[in-house]
């Protein structure tokens, strides 16, 4: 997930609002009822054109989210009958990945799509793609330069923040809580998404005239977010108040939450994971919202990438060709309007 650069606030739209546009403007096969896959859709841009092979490279799927990043990416390309899919096999070696995008640029694909493990590692590679005149979808996790893709297209960490912090700040307001205890689990803290999501939520708290109090760092695991969590709790007897940035570690948060008989504050997930979904519309617990980081991204990477293959763009804007950057949007998840995202939910 990319540190943020403000110049990526180019064409800022929710994760599902992409997905739409994209559907409306590219599809060519009839719709696909599956979780986070987008399909379906008419419009001039939806009739089959020029054959397009599209090159895919991502991390290892040892992660839902990064599992459904995968298999999003897939079940995209499975609805182009003008489309061919070449997907390497995921990888957490940074010099594995330099590898088999190398011989995707050898095998001469149309267009790259590279979720790099590592994206200031995988920078020298996507120039190489660039400079052998194959355009990249820099995929969330961002090269160090913008030379190294023609396209960017990812999450907004700081604005997870924001909107997790402000989703709690009215949430404590309504209940007339004048100085709650509000705790957050983090992930990774040398990771620079985590210190957006983090800053992110100080700002939005701080113009409440709220603070964050105890906070500990898990690392994205099941694992972590419950060892991390159980600390957090031990050490605050009460609380108003938690956001964990990471629903797939949010299985751990809820399992010590459970295991502590804890039940009087209000929690917020982080990334849009099915699981906390479903524990939003029961309304049956302490989890009340999520905050979306979708992998409907890949998808609509995947759609990007065979216009650009066929030199077109997106039908609903007035530009001729596609942007050079697209960050979704973090839309706040609640029990009123969960049906509408629960298609864009990841398993955990």
């Amino acid at each position: 997930m990319p540190s943020l650069d403000r110049r990526r606030f180019l064409w800022g739209t929710t994760a599902v609002g992409t997905a739409a546009l994209l559907a409306g403007c590219t599809s060519n096969e009839s719709g696909n009822t599956a979780q986070n896959v987008v399909a379906g859709g008419s419009g001039q841009n939806s009739q089959p054109g020029k054959q397009v092979t599209i090159g895919f490279s991502a991390p290892a799927a040892d992660h839902g989210w990064m599992a459904a990043m995968t298999k999003n990416a897939k079940a995209q390309a499975d609805e182009f009958s003008d489309v061919t899919f070449k997907a390497t096999e995921g990888t957490n070696d940074v010099n594995q990945q330099i590898g088999q995008v190398e011989t995707l640029i050898n095998d001469k694909v149309d267009v790259l799509v590279v979720l790099p493990f590592d994206g200031k590692a995988l920078t020298e590679v996507g120039r190489q793609a660039m400079d052998a005149g194959i355009p990249v979808i820099n995929l969330d996790r961002v090269f160090d330069t913008p030379l190294a893709y023609r396209l960017w297209i990812g999450g907004d960490n700081y604005r997870m923040g924001v909107n997790a912090g402000e989703y709690i700040a009215a949430q404590l307001k309504a209940k007339n809580v004048s100085n709650p205890i509000i705790g957050e689990v983090a992930g990774i803290d040398s990771l620079p998404l985590t210190q957006e999501r983090s800053q992110g939520f100080k700002d939005a708290l701080a113009k409440a005239g709220f603070s964050v109090g105890p906070r500990v760092s898990a690392s994205f695991t099941s694992e972590s977010g419950e060892q991390q969590t159980a600390n957090l709790l031990q050490s605050a007897p009460k609380l108003d108040a938690l956001w964990n940035h990471d629903d797939d570690q949010g299985i751990g948060v809820m399992a010590a939450i459970d295991s502590a008989g804890r039940k009087e504050f209000v929690m917020v997930g982080g990334a849009g994971s099915r699981n906390m979904m479903d524990l939003i519309k029961a309304d049956s617990g302490v989890v009340k919202a999520t905050v979306l980081y979708s992998p409907s991204m890949a998808s609509s990477a995947i759609a990007l990438a065979r216009l650009l293959g066929q030199a077109k763009g997106i039908g609903d804007m007035a530009e001729h060709d596609i942007p050079a950057s697209i960050t979704t949007y973090s839309a706040v998840v609640t029990k009123e309007n969960v049906d509408q995202y629960l298609d864009v939910g990841f398993d955990s």
